[in-house]
């Protein structure tokens, strides 16, 4: 997927990976919030319309099943998120496995009654 979203535009990758673009502007106690879309130049316009792309790259290449599983999903780095523990699992998923197969090659013997 990385290569497919690089190969469309560079910054979508980015998108799906770090997290959307959010035009941000500085309030009058000097906070950033972000900007209301009267206030957006095409910078912003163009950056927001990423964004979109990258979400529509990554929903346009699921099935049914897979959709329902991030269609609650805002942005494309939380579609990506979703995905990747969908089919990876966590980090202690992941390990709790190993662990399982070690245990498994560990015990693994030959009985008497099977041949070589």
């Amino acid at each position: 997927m990385e290569d497919f979203l690089t190969a469309e535009d560079l910054e979508l990758w980015t998108i799906v990976s770090q997290g959307p673009f959010i035009p941000t502007t500085q309030n009058a106690q000097s906070e950033t919030v972000p900007k209301d879309p009267s206030e957006f130049v095409a910078a912003d316009f163009k950056m927001t319309e990423k964004n979109a792309k990258a979400k529509k790259i990554l929903i346009c290449g699921l099935g049914p099943d897979e959709y329902n599983r991030i269609s609650m999903c805002s942005n494309a780095n939380q579609i990506w998120d979703a995905l990747q523990i969908a089919h990876e699992g966590t980090n202690q998923v992941n390990r709790s496995r190993i662990e399982l197969l070690m245990r498994n090659y560990e015990l693994f013997f030959m009985k008497e009654s099977e041949p070589i």
